[in-house]
């Protein structure tokens, strides 16, 4: 599992005890309201060290929405609402523990797993020990005091602008700070177009400690957002997107690597955008998507200041879903984090990965919802061997709700009216399952928001969690390890209701009825209404698969027919599960360097996806009967 070292809860405790003991600079004398303290603490920062308050505001949203998030790390080690990072605290971690084929092709030599060094050597992840010095705060007081966390951001930022020898006291002469504030040393101009947009709208909001924090909009502001993109890119206008390229060579014995060249949507239809964490910090991503031998994706995401780079063309398939089907019909992103950290996303990669799957989403034709835009989680194996080595990253920190939120596609429902179907949305600040196994086996993860709900085999807290045999092929429970989704739904999933008992709500899932507390003054999900599919009568049961791909009499001579197999999952007469959307059978048949060869092979057989358990499966459309919910 991947590891991380973060200061313990004595040394938190500790360090807020110290600074409020010796009264650290910059402390308030009258911090006024319980509630309004953070607030407080902006403008007496902005005030000591001549920064505007508007722009310490808009810097700090941007990067954290002014949390503190516990004084636990960001996932490339940033503290507090300023996000100050401090590498030597909190150093990230390595990789999956899984090695699923990124390809997902057994019509390719399987790709084997590889470890991602991490670098721990560059200036943006020790931001915090050069705000110490600035500010004459101890580093620890720093990660464990918002109030001081803020007063370093704040001396930071002037530290930059007298750096660049810039004048002046509006919001418009700071740009150049707030650009090397977000590069943590160089210049971002994606953060500092995500700050000055804030500025211009304005923001307010409680904080997940109960601040209420407002930054009245501005209009008087000169500058205007738009960071050129790089003529290769396809991105939105103005988000400054970089053309990294993955290679596509030959090498060795005819093989080659890390993408396929296609023609969609000419050849295909994309249908699906994967959302995935690095496993490592941005700098060693690039250099892995640089590498002919390894895997590749569509896009990266630096946490930091949501820098984003493309490797390959929309048009072309990469490698990294695990399940060619999927691969094939899809585009990935991957955003610079650590699943099994229980550490943060930093708003500023939200707000860029949004405009960005926003983009993707119309220019595809994709519907913004969780049946197409999907978790590294979400994916299903091919066949029953590959099931437990499937990813599961982002994971459970990672924000859905305010993500699609950020989209303008919010998980609306119907309120607690007593549908046929739920919408998974608990409160993300206030939903904090008990996992296990952040640092180490065993051992309770950081007590922190999440998007996932918890499923019972009965109405009570206390009964066994459901069992995913391809996960737990004994039949044993699943468990509460960070990685172990077996009894676990997540934000924005849509499943048919099994039963209700008082506070309780029963959904269908793997085959299992599955039980988690729906209070009315807490719901964990809202009622909504679409469509669910069940055996046909007279079926005990039926196959679920986890590819769409053709039956054998549609492949043309020389290709060889890909086997339609059943994962070791059946789904019963008498249930029902949401339909995700219909799934054509299709193979992209690419094995060879020259794209000329490669081939779309489509069948008559047509499947539907419905969300099955976790992740999405698929159902033979003959095999079922679609009803409304």
């Amino acid at each position: 599992m991947p590891r991380s070292h973060r200061p313990t809860t004595a040394l938190l405790t500790a360090a807020v005890a110290f600074s409020l003991a010796v009264a650290a600079p910059g402390a308030a004398a009258d911090p006024g309201p319980a509630d309004a303290q953070r607030q407080h603490a902006f403008a007496a920062a902005a005030a000591e060290f001549g920064v505007p308050e508007s722009v310490l505001l808009a810097v700090s949203f941007v990067e954290s929405r002014w949390d503190f998030n516990a004084g636990t790390p960001s996932v490339s080690a940033g503290f507090g609402p300023m996000h100050l990072t401090d590498v030597a605290a909190a150093p990230p971690g390595t990789e999956h523990d899984q090695g699923a084929d990124p390809r997902g092709d057994e019509a390719r030599p399987e790709l084997p797993p590889r470890a991602n060094p991490v670098d721990v050597d560059s200036p943006a992840l020790r931001t915090l020990g050069r705000a110490a010095e600035i500010s004459h705060v101890d580093s620890a007081v720093l990660r464990a005091d918002p109030t001081q966390n803020i007063r370093g951001g704040a001396a930071l930022l002037a530290q930059y602008q007298r750096e660049l020898g810039a004048a002046g006291s509006g919001p418009d002469d700071w740009y150049g700070a707030v650009a090397r504030y977000g590069g943590t040393g160089t210049e971002s101009t994606a953060f500092a177009d995500e700050v000055f947009a804030t500025l211009r709208t304005g923001a307010e909001r409680i904080t997940d400690d109960g601040q209420h924090v407002r930054l009245p909009a501005r209009t008087d502001l000169r500058h205007r957002p738009g960071a050129p993109n790089d003529p290769q890119t396809e991105c939105p206008a103005g988000l400054g997107c970089q053309w990294i390229p993955a290679p596509y060579e030959e090498f060795g014995a005819g093989d080659y690597g890390n993408h396929d060249l296609a023609n969609r949507p000419d050849s295909q239809k994309v249908d699906y955008i994967v959302i995935h964490d690095t496993e490592g910090s941005y700098d060693t991503t690039i250099r892995l998507v640089q590498d002919p031998t390894y895997v590749s994706w569509q896009y990266t995401l630096r946490s930091a200041d949501g820098h984003v780079a493309q490797h390959v063309q929309r048009k072309d398939v990469a490698w990294h879903a695990g399940n060619w089907y999927v691969n094939a019909k899809a585009i990935g992103l991957e955003h610079e984090g650590f699943a099994a950290q229980g550490t943060w996303y930093t708003e500023a990669m939200y707000r860029q990965s949004a405009k960005l799957v926003r983009y993707l989403a119309h220019q595809n034709g994709i519907p913004l919802d969780r049946a197409h835009i999907l978790g590294h989680d979400n994916v299903p194996g091919t066949v029953p061997s590959t099931v437990a080595g499937m990813h599961w990253d982002p994971g459970p920190y990672w924000d859905w709700a305010h993500y699609f939120d950020l989209m303008g596609a919010p998980f609306r429902g119907l309120g607690n009216a007593p549908t046929g179907m739920v919408t998974i949305r608990p409160d993300f600040a206030t939903n904090q399952p008990a996992f296990t196994g952040c640092t180490a086996a065993g051992v309770p993860c950081p007590a922190r928001g999440s998007t996932s709900v918890i499923l019972h085999t009965q109405p009570d807290a206390n009964s066994p969690l459901l069992t995913d045999i391809g996960l737990h092929p004994d039949s044993t429970p699943g468990t509460m390890h960070i990685s172990d989704h077996s009894s676990r739904v997540e934000t924005g999933q849509q499943f048919a209701v099994a039963d209700r008992a008082g506070d309780w709500t029963a959904i269908w899932y793997l085959g299992q009825k599955g039980w988690f507390p729906n209070p009315r003054s807490n719901p964990a999900a809202v009622s909504s209404f679409g469509f669910v599919v069940t055996p046909k009568p007279g079926l005990e049961s039926i196959p679920v698969y986890g590819r769409a791909y053709p039956e054998a009499a549609a492949y043309p001579p020389g290709i060889n027919p890909q086997a339609v197999t059943p994962l070791q999952y059946r789904l019963p007469a008498g249930q029902r599960y949401s339909l995700g959307l219909v799934a054509p059978s299709e193979y992209y048949w690419a094995v060879t360097f020259d794209a000329t060869n490669h081939t779309v092979v489509r069948g008559n057989l047509r499947y539907y996806q419905i969300q099955f358990g976790h992740r999405v499966m698929f159902v033979n459309v003959d095999d079922v009967v679609v009803r409304p919910s």
